[in-house]
């Protein structure tokens, strides 16, 4: 989902429909107010990806101060941000860009560059999302199960598991199945994959 917020209206409405050219659903916020407020009831990031476009330079609370409460919320790196910015705003544009913003236009912008940023940003957006998620899943693993699990990767068979671990064959199977289960995978092979 991109999400912008600009304070003028023409905006707006320009960048959604360049959202809707290239099939990329988007909402959009008159005010980083609206944009806080609607975030904070909602709090679920879309599988396909966020982005935020935001305008540095808005009434009340500014895109800088928005990008900031992002950022020590640790969001900027699931919704990356690319801020759009007036003539005058480049060096507190590439300020941001130095503590994390993904990348910042400056009006006009060429629709088409922009567009591909947002595209690779939802792309950044997709792959943080991801990692996140195994990151949950690893942290749902219990201590034995981690031990297990990292024995596994390191391709040891079940008896050498048990062994390693003084446990039984069959409580190593018990551990590996609900490794499996948690982690969403089927085989030794598809854990492997996905934690590499």
């Amino acid at each position: 989902m991109l999400h912008i917020v600009d304070d003028e209206e023409a905006i707006r409405d320009s960048l959604t429909w360049l959202a809707k050219s290239r099939a990329i659903s988007s909402t959009s916020y008159e005010s980083g107010e609206k944009f806080l407020a609607a975030f904070d009831n909602t709090i679920v990031f879309d599988a396909e990806g966020d982005c935020l476009l935001l305008d540095i330079r808005m009434p009340a609370v500014s895109g800088v101060a928005l990008f900031d409460g992002l950022d020590k919320q640790g969001l900027t790196r699931r919704m990356p941000v690319i801020f759009l910015t007036g003539h005058g705003d480049v060096p507190l544009a590439v300020d941001t860009l130095k503590r994390g913003a993904f990348d910042f236009f400056e009006k006009p912008f060429n629709d088409n560059k922009l567009m591909d940023r947002v595209e690779e940003a939802l792309a950044s957006s997709r792959q943080a999302g991801a990692a996140a998620a195994v990151q949950a899943r690893l942290a749902a693993l219990s201590n034995r199960e981690r031990e297990v699990l990292d024995l596994v990767l390191d391709g040891k068979m079940n008896k050498v598991i048990a062994d390693r671990l003084g446990i039984s064959m069959r409580t190593v199977e018990v551990h590996r199945a609900h490794i499996f289960d948690k982690m969403n995978v089927k085989t030794a092979v598809e854990l492997a994959r996905l934690l590499k």
